[in-house]
Parts: C-alpha cells; sequence; structure tokens
C-alpha cells in the first residue's frame, strides 16, 4: 500500500458570493483572525503527514502564491526593525510543503480542476481538499483521521458528519451498504429533504486512489458545462471500494458569510489570547 502524501487544492473559484469583497481579494486569502483561510487548511495536510501540495489556481489568484512563498523585502524589513518573531513566522510558510501550482483556464468545474492534477500525483493515491472548507479539530488532523481510515482498509475514503435533516438538500449525501460498516455505493447531491437516503454530508475531504483519472477522462459535463469529481467518485465506486470517514472536528464552510463569520468567531474562542475578551463582548451582545 502507498503512502498518501500528496495533496490537491482546487482554489479555482470566484468567491461570488463574497463581491465585491473578493474582486482583489480571493476568500480564501480572507482572514480568520490573522491568518488566510487557505493557510488553516495546508497546515492540517501538513500535520497529517501531506508533503506535496498542488494548488489548482487561477489568473486572479496570485496572492495565494505569494503567501507561500518567500518575501525577503518583508523579511529585511522586519529584521531591521527587530521583529525576529515575526520574520520566522512568514519564513515558515514557504517551508511547509512542497508546493507547486497550475492554473484551471477555463471554469468548467472541480472534475476539470483535478483531472489537471494527474501529472503531479503519477500513480499514488492523494488527498483533495477544498478551499471553502476549514476544519477545527483538538488532536487529530481532520484528514489524518481519513487517512487512517485508508490505510486500514486500503480504500478510496470521503470525509462525513453528520447535518440537520432540514440541511440534507445543500449537501452531497451518503448512500451506504451498511452504514454501521461505512461502505459508500453511491451518493447524492443536494437531495429532496423527503428522499434523502441518509443525513451524512461529505465536507471537503477525500482520499482517492490515481484510479479516479481514468474517471475523470470519461465523465461528461453537466447542463451548465462543468465537468464534477462527484460524477468521477461514483463511477469509481463501481470497481473500488469507498468508505466513510465519520470525522471528530467542526466544519466551517467559508465560502458563505455566515460560515466565515463563524469560523472567525469560534476560533477566537479558542486562542488564549482573544477567548476572554471574545467572551465578554459576546456575553454582552
Amino acid at each position: 500500500m502507498k503512502k498518501v502524501r500528496k495533496c490537491v487544492i482546487p482554489v479555482a473559484g470566484m468567491g461570488t458570493r463574497f463581491l465585491p469583497g473578493t474582486k482583489s481579494i480571493p476568500k480564501e486569502m480572507f482572514p480568520i483572525i490573522d491568518k488566510p483561510a487557505i493557510q488553516y487548511i495546508v497546515e492540517e495536510a501538513v500535520n497529517s503527514g501531506i508533503e506535496e501540495i498542488l494548488f489548482i489556481t487561477s489568473p486572479y489568484k496570485n496572492s495565494v502564491i505569494d503567501h507561500f512563498d518567500r518575501s525577503y523585502e518583508l523579511e529585511n524589513r522586519l529584521e531591521k526593525s527587530g521583529k525576529e518573531d515575526k520574520v520566522e513566522l512568514i519564513k515558515n510558510l514557504s517551508s511547509l510543503a512542497t508546493f507547486t501550482y497550475i492554473r484551471q483556464g477555463e471554469p468548467l468545474g472541480s472534475g476539470h480542476a483535478i483531472k489537471l492534477a494527474k501529472n503531479f500525483v503519477g500513480n499514488e493515491p492523494f488527498a483533495v481538499m477544498y478551499g471553502d472548507d476549514v476544519m477545527m479539530y483538538d488532536e487529530k488532523p481532520v484528514l489524518k483521521q481519513l487517512i487512517d481510515v485508508y490505510e486500514e482498509k486500503d480504500c478510496n475514503v470521503i470525509g462525513v458528519q453528520e447535518v440537520p435533516k432540514k440541511l440534507v438538500n445543500k449537501y452531497g449525501i451518503m448512500i451506504y451498504d451498511k452504514e454501521n460498516e461505512g461502505k459508500i455505493i453511491g451518493l447524492v447531491e443536494k437531495p429532496k429533504i423527503e428522499e434523502a437516503p441518509s443525513n451524512h454530508a461529505g465536507l471537503g475531504r477525500y482520499i482517492v486512489k490515481p484510479e479516479i483519472f481514468d474517471e475523470l477522462e470519461s465523465i461528461s459535463a453537466a447542463s451548465n458545462g462543468e465537468y464534477q469529481f462527484t460524477d468521477a467518485m461514483l463511477n469509481l465506486m463501481k470497481k473500488q471500494d469507498f468508505y466513510a470517514c465519520k470525522f471528530d472536528g467542526k466544519y466551517f464552510d467559508i465560502g458563505s458569510q455566515f460560515g466565515y463569520l463563524k469560523a472567525n468567531v469560534e476560533f477566537a474562542l479558542k486562542r488564549d489570547d482573544l477567548k476572554d475578551d471574545m467572551k465578554e463582548y459576546l456575553e454582552k451582545f
């Protein structure tokens, strides 16, 4: 069994729900307190054992590239100001992992974006993490929990959590062979509430084997002209096992305004330097 050491992170979306803010700043670079959202995702990957990260980006996302590169002028200015702790903080970003970037020339969906990673991945299993999905966890990173399932069962893995039944129409919902065993035999995108096969939603974390690229090559575009990663996984499910990882952690959809605001509040409540002031403010409010 090959080790999962590579990760693909699609970040090419336009972020239209955050306009006009995203006109010049990618949504992935919006800060959660003092770190851009994408840094939380990268740190989760690195803390899970990922060594190489590929960003599927666009011409409008150069600031993502800049963030994980060295900034010698800024480092020099901070050094001259005696802010050595800040120098190390930004210098360490470039050494978190080996970073690679590919531009998605057209906005043709998640399936098209991930297909561009074929040469980067080679013949290895790999992780997919979506740039909208930030996780809060206590000890074991969410992606590491998925990797543990992969290593135990030698299978493809989808990270899931239970969601309220009234919200199943907002997610991709799992269809199980036997729910208590966790084997997935299908999934339905945004089903009607009364037709949902379960209330387990896929939440932006995947481990997939390299055979997924054969399926990505063969899928057809949806009615909106986009190619969906979900369609490729559904085809691969007919040939390989998929299992759910019911992960421990809290999920934030920072692609929505309310999800982004919740992330800022809850991460503040976890920080020793902010939690008391935040609690006092919330209580007064």
